[in-house]
C-alpha cells in the first residue's frame, strides 16, 4: 500500500513523491505541493475532514479526498 497524505499522523511529517490524479495534481501544484516538498500534517478536524497541513511554509487546509492524491515517503 502507497502512504499517502491521508495516512499521516498528526506531527508527521513526509516528503511529496508524486500525485495518484492528474488533474487534482494541477489544483495542488498551484498551492504549493511540489514533488521533493516536505510537509507535515498540523490539524485533523474532529470528524477527520477537513485535514490541514504545513507546505512551502504555510498552512494548507484540504479534504480528505484530495490528501488521499498525494503520495509520500
Amino acid at each position: 500500500m502507497k502512504k499517502t497524505v491521508a495516512n499521516l499522523k498528526i506531527g508527521e511529517k513526509a516528503v511529496i513523491t508524486h500525485f495518484s490524479d492528474e488533474q487534482m495534481s494541477l489544483k495542488l501544484l498551484e498551492m504549493g505541493c511540489l514533488p521533493g516538498t516536505e510537509i507535515q500534517l498540523r490539524y485533523v478536524a474532529p470528524l477527520g475532514d477537513p485535514i490541514c497541513i504545513a507546505v512551502a511554509g504555510y498552512t494548507l487546509s484540504m479534504r480528505l479526498e484530495e490528501a488521499a492524491t498525494i503520495l509520500v515517503q
